[in-house]
């Protein structure tokens, strides 16, 4: 075998420096945990000294405590007193001056040297200097104004054209459209997940140069890769569509919802979700009285994925007319609405009482409980407790005049089952087909979506 068709799997990881300090100035992305160059700096006690700093990065209601830090980056260098035995240190009354907005450039105003010294009044010029003639103070004033409010406009307007975690912030709709129920509800998730986020290790293809692939580059934010993650689950979109969204490339998309589903699989996995009989009856909602001894709510997803022409005739859950391959799991769902059972995917053409018998849920049921499960489910002779059948999760578009004048109670509970079932199904991945290049994740992606319903939403 040639060298050239050889694929070299690389491992690479971020480097973690151990420290958390974070720069407060907007637009600035700098944290000490992977940057042991920069220095991060702490505000001057001088409360007129604090209220320059606050006006310069243009955060005057910022509430400053002991972790509040601005990088080096945004001091001259003049500012900045370096040390071999010691950290380094800020020269007394130094003010940060560079930033984003002014392409890291100095002010005129606080510039080096005495070039704005005033010119000895004998001194004779021979031609005529029209930058030393002075500007009326008002007109400065109108000027300074109407720049600052042009820089907020544009701020403003460059954080609205970014699609990301910060434009949605401040509306808990739009985050529940995409990721969580609220927005402090998915930062209390990420408040969980971060200290490990932080060391993922990324498996990329090795470039036959020395050039890094561009997957191990810090472009992106642990936490928006998480957003992008969560838009890929919540809406089903395709590459190409997520990559003009974050202004990234394709590829990229694809390492990070690849190695995202892989995580999460990996950290959701190591929690026990299985609850036990007493559990599920003190959470167990009133329109399950007539139900009381249920302890699962089962129904069988299906997904769907792009499969290469070659394999169309030689697997026998593929569609004939349809180049993509179907893949069945079951879940299960306590009637408070958590998710207790996740299983493998199966191929399509597998029934749903063989899946039933191979995903390891029978050893967990007791003979003293009771399972739900759609009419069409026939496992009376294969499980070891009481069965209750009814057409649940058919969702037909009118109920039979029959089945309206059943008691207002059964009514509710097939509601309340149907929505069970639909707070996964609300994930677009099990509506749209997948591709080819997440193939190798579909179990992942799959097991993440229906775990992830115990954090996204408190129970129904």
């Amino acid at each position: 075998m040639s060298s050239k068709s050889v694929k070299v799997i690389k491992l690479q990881r971020r480097e973690d420096s151990g420290c958390c300090h974070h720069c407060c100035v907007p637009m600035c992305t700098a944290s000490a945990r992977f940057n042991s160059v920069m220095s991060f700096h702490v505000f001057p006690k001088d409360k007129e000294l604090q209220k320059r700093w606050l006006a310069n990065i243009r955060r005057n209601n910022l509430t400053i405590n002991k972790q509040t830090r601005v990088c080096s980056r945004h001091f001259k260098s003049t500012d900045l007193i370096e040390s071999p035995t010691s950290a380094r240190q800020l020269k007394n009354g130094a003010v940060p001056v560079l930033f984003q907005w002014n392409n890291f450039t100095p002010p005129v105003s606080q510039a080096d040297g005495d070039q704005n010294d005033d010119p000895p009044m004998d001194v004779e010029h021979n031609d005529h200097n029209y930058c030393s003639t002075a500007e009326p103070t008002a007109l400065t004033d109108r000027l300074c104004a109407q720049i600052e409010r042009l820089r907020g406009q544009i701020e403003k307007r460059v954080v609205g054209n970014k699609f990301g975690l910060e434009r949605f912030s401040a509306s808990d709709d739009d985050i529940r459209f995409y990721t969580f129920a609220t927005y402090a509800h998915l930062m209390a998730f990420w408040r969980q997940i971060e200290p490990a986020a932080n060391k993922i290790v990324w498996l990329t293809r090795a470039a036959k140069t020395a050039v890094p692939h561009p997957g191990s580059a810090t472009s992106m934010q642990p936490i928006d890769e998480f957003f992008l993650f969560m838009t890929y689950l919540s809406m089903g979109l395709m590459q190409n569509d997520l990559a003009h969204r974050f202004g990234i490339h394709p590829s990229r998309v694809s390492s990070i919802i690849t190695t995202w589903a892989d995580f999460l699989y990996t950290v959701l996995g190591a929690v026990g979700i299985w609850m036990s009989e007493e559990a599920v009856k003190a959470q167990l909602p009133d329109v399950f009285k007539n139900c009381s001894d249920t302890q699962v709510v089962l129904n069988c997803i299906e997904l769907r994925c792009l499969t290469s022409d070659s394999l169309l005739h030689q697997n026998g859950d593929l569609c004939v007319y349809k180049s993509y391959s179907t893949f069945k799991g079951l879940i299960g769902m306590a009637p408070h609405g958590a998710t207790t059972f996740v299983s493998a995917l199966y191929t399509g053409s597998m029934s749903d009482k063989e899946i039933l018998k191979q995903s390891g849920i029978l050893s967990l049921i007791s003979p003293t409980t009771a399972i739900m499960v759609d009419k069409g489910f026939l496992f009376e002779d294969c499980v070891p407790c009481k069965v209750y059948t009814h057409a649940f999760l058919s969702n037909p578009a009118q109920l039979p005049v029959p089945e309206v004048r059943e008691a207002p109670s059964l009514v509710r509970l097939r509601v309340h089952v149907e929505q069970l079932i639909q707070r996964v199904k609300d994930h677009k991945i099990f509506s749209t087909v997948i591709p080819m290049s997440f193939s190798g994740s579909i179990n992942q992606l799959y097991t993440v979506a229906c775990i992830l319903v115990n954090y996204q939403n408190g129970p129904l």
